[in-house]
């Protein structure tokens, strides 16, 4: 096809289209490519997902939009065409294999069962240099299924790849899909486009569990995910489980509640330590949206690196066009040789939120962090000091939730501290140790952590989620900073206090003099709140199938608390 161009705030844009990038087992991937008019090399920043080429396109003609415009799409994440071909950058946007006009077919979440996506990366980055139009120096660019894709491609060293900046990935794929063991329906969302997602431009997609399993034992595992009442209570899961033509992402997800191969075997974060290129990482706080997951990729890389915790919310503008500063300051200096300064300036930034403050620091976690407790006591009271009466003088907190297939209302407990009587800052990751008598051998524990203002209003902080059957810890876990390897669920034997340690987000928040940390318990989320209104309509979480009541103990024999890390720095 003969090159198109296209006027953007008074530049030209060359367009070539629908190009042909061949792969080393014979499939073609397909490729639109974006440069300045003036037809020499320059540095290529490569995007890489499923989404659809032609989707990306919208951000040379669609504003950005920010919810909850009609308008805004989670899938719109290649980049702002217009403002990388300004700055003097190619940008190639590819088709995954069996995505859009790509050849070839994907198996399972990320070609799980197929070919890897890395080795396409790597084959289509040297492909770019190859060309005319590039000088030989690629970075990459794009968040969420983009970002994962970067990392997926530095882990198989291309030679021309010499950077990639990751903003907003998903690189812990259990984590993208379980939140504490209870299934997360966003990565739905991308996938079969739900809730403000155009979803995969799906060519030719097969379940990973379909190819590998007999029908016996197909049919086994999915017997076994129905006798769960969570899933078996939510009808469209149920349906999904039955009928998977069309949604063999979310299928092969769902067949997959326990943490192992299907996730680990192409995990960014296990292949990170290939990586020896530079790395910027950025994530937006997101109340346990892949911010443990960028985290701990920063700290598994071995090269140059960067990190940025930015502000509350995730998944702001699209198309996105956010962070593209940050972008071009590293690439201008990796790819371009041009001094920006960027690698003078300390490699972690912090945004702290009640006090709107950014910390700089050389590490995380923080340096400068005590963990201390803060006890759950009798009239839903938070205290630095525990309960001293014995169990029979201080009788259990507790809540009955019914399941949502006869009420909508959502059962919640809640303890808050004395007003802070001095600015109190915390950063880092949290625990909630937690002992619970439940009647059943299972239930979700959701906790959710409030900045509460004098006024009444309320800043959600961080939230936790652990499902009981998931309590079990590993050797990583430390003080406030607990791990669940989320590989077995051990049923709860009814009528038994168990302590379960509920890990809590990692979060940065300062909370000013008069106002209180407020928890909240429940089993289930809200339907609907002032958090829930800033994520996509798919962001919950699974609720709990099983009519549940829950005793909290609280007490001399049962120091039930919240970790959490307050700083000591000097402001």
């Amino acid at each position: 096809m003969a090159d198109l161009t296209w006027n953007a705030d008074g530049n030209t844009i060359t367009i070539r289209k629908d190009l042909t990038a061949p792969m080393r087992d014979g499939v073609s991937l397909a490729v639109d490519v974006y440069h300045g008019e003036e037809d020499r090399p320059r540095p290529a920043l490569v995007a890489m997902s499923p989404y659809g080429k032609e989707l990306q396109v919208q951000s040379l003609m669609l504003p950005p939009q920010r919810r909850p415009s009609p308008l805004w799409d989670g899938c719109l994440e290649a980049g702002d065409i217009a403002r990388i071909v300004a700055e003097d950058y190619v940008h190639v946007i590819a088709d995954l294999r069996g995505s859009g006009a790509s050849e070839g077919v994907m198996i399972g979440n990320y070609n799980a069962g197929g070919v890897p996506l890395g080795q396409d990366a790597y084959d289509l980055i040297e492909w770019v240099a190859g060309q005319p139009w590039c000088d030989g120096n690629v970075g990459m660019v794009g968040v969420s299924y983009f970002a994962s894709m970067q990392v997926l491609a530095a882990a198989e060293r291309p030679p021309h790849l010499k950077a990639i900046f990751c903003s907003g990935g998903h690189y812990d794929f259990y984590e993208t899909s379980y939140h504490g063991g209870i299934l997360w329906f966003m990565p739905r969302a991308a996938r079969e486009g739900r809730g403000g997602d155009s979803g995969i431009a799906v060519s030719n997609i097969k379940s990973r569990m379909q190819e590998e399993l007999s029908p016996e034992e197909l049919a086994q595992r999915v017997e076994q995910r129905l006798a769960d009442p969570d899933v078996r209570k939510w009808p469209n899961l149920a349906h999904i489980l039955h009928y998977p033509k069309n949604r063999e992402l979310w299928y092969d997800i769902i067949l997959n509640e326990l943490d192992g191969e299907y996730y680990e075997e192409r995990n960014p974060i296990t292949l990170a330590p290939n990586i020896d290129i530079p790395v910027y990482v950025q994530i937006n706080w997101g109340r346990g949206w892949t911010v443990d997951g960028s985290i701990e990729l920063f700290k598994t890389l071995r090269g140059p690196k960067k990190l940025d915790l930015l502000p509350y919310p995730p998944m702001q503008e699209r198309p996105f066009h956010e962070v593209h500063d940050d972008m071009f300051r590293w690439y201008d200096y990796w790819l371009k040789g041009i001094d920006t300064g960027v690698m003078d300036e300390p490699p972690v930034n912090v945004f702290v939120e009640g006090t709107r403050t950014t910390v700089t620091a050389d590490q995380w976690p923080l340096e400068e962090v005590e963990y201390r407790p803060l006890y759950l006591r009798p009239r839903r009271k938070l205290s630095p000091k525990p309960e001293p009466l014995a169990t029979e003088f201080a009788d259990p907190d507790g809540f009955y939730q019914a399941p949502l297939t006869v009420t909508d209302k959502v059962e919640m407990l809640r303890w808050s501290t004395e007003p802070f009587t001095e600015e109190t800052e915390m950063i880092g990751t949290g625990a909630a140790h937690l002992f619970v008598e439940i009647d059943t051998d299972d239930t979700n524990l959701v906790l959710r952590l409030w900045d509460t203002a004098p006024d009444g209003t309320r800043h959600l902080v961080t939230t936790g989620f652990l499902k009981a059957s998931h309590r079990e810890l590993d050797e990583r876990t430390t003080e406030g900073n607990p791990y669940h390897p989320h590989t077995r669920a051990i049923p709860v034997e009814p009528g038994t206090i168990e302590e379960y340690v509920v890990r809590l987000y990692p979060f940065a928040h300062a909370f000013r003099p008069g106002h209180r940390l407020e928890m909240e318990l429940s089993c289930n989320e809200p339907l609907a709140d002032a958090h829930n209104s800033l994520l996509p309509p798919e962001a919950m979480h699974l609720p709990s199938g099983r009519a549940t009541s829950h005793k909290i103990y609280r007490d001399a024999d049962h120091h039930s608390r919240l970790v959490l890390p307050f700083t000591t720095r000097t402001r």
